[in-house]
């Protein structure tokens, strides 16, 4: 049984390939600077297309340091509910449904006795 055992490697603690014969993929370096004055240093792939813009770790835009003049597109404002019913309605029939509404409750409290 002893000689069974694994001693002094440390199972799963270390790996045991090489980089021999590995050829990695030719990179390089992209710089992108967003306004708040970061820069962000990315690899690359050579054949890899570059984008223009990456998003930096403060939620601006980064441009790429080599063009110059180039404006981030503004970023998208969120839209709110009332932006989605407006989608959905016009505000005349809005307020067409908002009269139809009150109509209904009031009807409902002069059945139950409730003065308006």
């Amino acid at each position: 049984m002893a000689d069974r055992r694994l001693t002094g490697t440390g199972i799963g603690a270390h790996s045991f390939e090489t980089e021999e014969g590995i050829d990695f993929a030719a990179r390089v370096n992209v710089a992108y600077d967003c306004p708040q004055g970061h820069a962000s240093v990315l690899p690359f792939a050579v054949e890899a297309e570059v984008p223009n813009i990456w998003p930096c770790h403060c939620g601006n835009l980064g441009v790429l340091r080599t063009l110059d003049g180039f404006k981030p597109p503004d970023p998208k404002r969120k839209r709110t509910h009332w932006d989605m019913v407006l989608e959905r309605r016009t505000v005349e029939d809005l307020e067409e449904l908002l009269q139809e509404r009150l109509t209904l409750l009031r009807e409902r409290r002069l059945r139950a006795g409730v003065l308006v």
